[in-house]
């Protein structure tokens, strides 16, 4: 059995005599992680040193980001997928996918990469108003120079060093705006000409002043602090310490006095609060100079870090911290009242979008994630020579006998053993794509008509996808050395238990990471509506909303996918809805109506949502007595019956429980991140990890993470990419 080899220093790929025949790697997943994987593994330049076969449950691939396509060509998501604007990663494989396609002498049908992602500036955010109902804080934020996955200009990196700065900055900036014409400048010094000697004396004499009441003072303050973190290598500490408590005290009052009484300005002065705090915190807790970054906070949970370094709990309460926390997913079973997400994790998250993004913050889809991106990546691969062996569930990662394993002991892979769930007619390839508005795209069924006994299987109502539906067709059994060399698990966290048996059993750093890495159930839900949100009364740009009303407190008009679609009439536009999903105590997840009953508990509160949540954002969607219109929801069969006038015409629309194992969320709460398994873990020396659930440097639940997990995935087996080419990857 050929075993994994180090990487060489220089990052280059290892490869071996010309004449040896390519290394069989099983990718077991079809989710972001495993694909980057792939695509890394079949790059040109290994010259076909790896023979890659993905093995994939079901008919699509996707992961979480799956979506299909139903009645008259509706898109149908897991959720709310939008692209950041610092995924460096994953934009470049993206990127450098679309320009395979476009130059490849097969026509492609998917265009150019930037008119698959449109981008998006705007974001807005609710909170409770200071009397009643709901208060409406937005957002522009303008686009910066490059696009995401430009390579970074030389000496760019993502430092926490540089973000602080960028935040003090930001700040004295902001003092300045507010102070003009009001506080007499006072001694004046110039902190960007001088030498650490020349500030160290400027913040002594700062510190001589006693207490900091003036903006003149306070941005003078802050500029001596952005000046010694490009100054000084060394950490903060001393004197440097007691200036940044004393400038952020100053501030907060100073700030507090012009806007915490004023409704309309209070958010400017809940976002300084916490900046305020953040500031304190990195050079409180020697952030700058610890070697594990914002990992040395993870045992922090992030509401209860930014308190201890003096956050108000009005901030703390805040639509930017509750938006924070909805975005993330991060409520542990689905408990608005368990917020819990690792204060180092928040940070960075927090950093990077707000100072780490090219182009724009948000970028939005043209159709589909299916479509944008699995759909042009399924291609790739399959023009690259990808096997694909779709209807293949995984139940069972093999090792060799033994028991336990000790402390450094190593193992391998011995066996995959596979469900095949259905037949290709005639032994051939399935082919799973369909065509929608001219472009490949996942259907939302499987196609039956390629399936052996596809009738019966369709007559039983086959579900491929669902945990819970184990019905198969036969079994397969890999054996290393004659079916594969190198595994790549691209499963989810929570599916690992029930394919990793033996692993869980014998290795306690997976039972570790089983047990405390916890994911979440959530729920979606789609209407389209024969009315545009202006017309329904809404204002301001179609941006991003989050921290508005539970269970479903992040929603997107989406009017711009329509025009892909396959309706006869076309609706005015589509809303997509979001959130976590309580689950109930005690409930049987091992019993075969759970699924079923979980969906049914999500249109039930979509219902809800739609009758009760929506009169303050669509004034317009409601009648003179403050009823639903329930006409506005589009119905793909176009018939005009009795349910127009009626809730029951809700089952025209979409939703959905993702309460799969495979489905639910990755959390980042405190303390975990010590549990993760990194993709270049070498215990097993011919298994690697991918997913947005290992240590891969950004550890949190979102497309980014992923790729840069399967990156280091195609690195662990075959030194590339380098890891300095992985961008933001900063651990050791």
């Amino acid at each position: 059995m050929p075993k994994r080899k180090s990487p060489q220093s220089d990052g280059r790929p290892v490869t071996g005599d010309a004449e040896e025949a390519p290394l069989k790697v099983a990718v077991i997943g079809g989710g972001c992680g495993a694909l980057a994987a792939a695509f890394e593994l079949t790059s040109p330049q290994h010259q076909g040193r790896f023979q890659v076969t993905v093995y994939q449950e079901g008919w699509r691939l996707g992961g979480k980001g799956a979506s299909g396509r139903g009645a008259s060509g509706r898109i149908e998501e897991h959720g709310l997928h939008v692209w950041l604007g610092y995924y460096d990663n994953a934009f470049a494989m993206m990127r450098a996918c679309y320009a395979e396609l476009e130059f490849s002498q097969e026509a492609s049908s998917f265009g150019a990469w930037r008119d698959a992602f449109v981008a998006e500036s705007d974001i807005g955010l609710f909170s409770p108003a200071e009397r009643a109902g709901w208060q409406r804080w937005s957002a522009h934020f303008p686009p910066t120079p490059g696009l995401p996955g430009d390579p970074l200009p030389p000496g760019e990196l993502t430092s926490l060093r540089r973000y602080l700065a960028r935040s003090l900055t930001l700040l004295r900036t902001l003092v300045l705006d507010c102070a003009v014409g009001r506080d007499a400048p006072g001694h004046a010094c110039r902190p960007e000409n001088g030498t650490p000697e020349y500030l160290a004396k400027a913040a002594g004499a700062l510190l001589a002043r006693g207490a900091f009441l003036g903006g003149a003072v306070l941005a003078e303050a802050l500029a001596v602090l952005a000046a010694a973190l490009d100054a000084m290598p060394g950490a903060l500490d001393g004197a440097w310490v007691d200036l940044a408590e004393r400038a952020v005290a100053g501030a907060r009052r100073w700030l507090e006095d012009r806007f915490v009484a004023d409704d309309d300005l209070r958010h400017v002065w809940e976002v300084v609060d916490l900046g305020l705090a953040y500031i304190v915190g990195v050079i409180r807790f020697g952030l700058l100079t610890d070697p594990r970054g914002l990992d040395a906070i993870d045992d922090w949970e992030c509401r209860a870090w930014l308190k201890k370094n003096g956050a108000s709990d009005r901030a703390l309460d805040s639509p930017f911290v509750r938006g924070l926390y909805d975005l993330a997913l991060a409520y542990e079973e689905g408990d608005p009242k368990r917020p819990s997400l690792s204060a180092g994790q928040g940070l960075r998250a927090t950093l990077r979008l707000f100072y780490g993004y090219r182009g724009a913050i948000f970028w939005r889809m043209r159709a589909g994630m299916g479509d944008v991106v699995f759909a042009p990546l399924y291609e790739v691969l399959r023009r690259r020579g990808v096997r694909f062996e779709f209807f293949h569930r995984l139940t069972n990662v093999g090792l060799p006998p033994g028991g336990q394993l000790s402390a450094g002991e190593g193992s391998y892979v011995e066996s995959l053993t596979f469900d095949v769930q259905a037949r290709i007619k005639g032994g051939d390839e399935y082919r799973p794509l369909v065509e929608f508005a001219g472009r490949p795209c996942w259907p939302a069924k499987p196609d039956f008509a390629q399936l052996a006994s596809g009738a019966r299987l369709a007559r039983e109502g086959r579900d491929c996808e669902s945990h819970w539906d184990r019905r198969r067709e036969g079994e397969t059994r890999l054996q290393v050395g004659r079916n594969f060399d190198f595994v790549v698990l691209g499963v989810s966290i929570g599916a690992v238990p029930y394919v990793c048996s033996e692993l869980v059993a014998r290795d306690a750093r997976w039972r570790a990471m089983c047990e405390n890495v916890k994911t979440v159930a959530t729920q979606a839900f789609q209407v389209w509506l024969n009315e545009d949100l202006d017309a329904l009364g809404w204002s301001g740009p179609p941006y991003i909303v989050a921290g508005y009303v539970k269970p479903f407190d992040t929603w997107c008009d989406m009017a711009h996918v329509i025009p892909e679609e396959s309706w006869a009439t076309p609706p005015a536009t589509a809303v997509y809805f979001c959130g976590v999903l309580p689950e109930p105590a005690g409930a049987d997840r091992s019993d075969a109506a759970y699924p079923a009953m979980m969906a049914a508990r999500v249109k039930a509160s979509a219902v809800t949502h739609l009758k009760t949540a929506g009169q303050a954002v669509w004034p317009g969607a409601y009648d003179a007595r403050g009823r639903f219109r329930w006409a506005l929801l589009a119905d793909p069969s176009e018939k005009a019956d009795g349910r127009a006038a009626t809730d029951a015409r809700f089952d025209t629309q979409y939703w959905r429980a993702n309460v799969n194992p495979s489905d639910r969320y990755v959390l980042n709460t405190p303390g975990s991140t010590r549990f993760r398994i990194s993709p270049l873990d070498m215990t097993y020396d011919n298994l690697t990890l991918a997913g947005d659930w290992t240590d891969c440097g950004f550890n949190t639940g979102c497309v980014e993470a992923a790729v840069m997990s399967g990156r280091l995935a195609a690195h662990a087996l075959s030194g590339f990419p380098a890891l300095e080419e992985i961008t933001a990857y900063d651990h050791p």
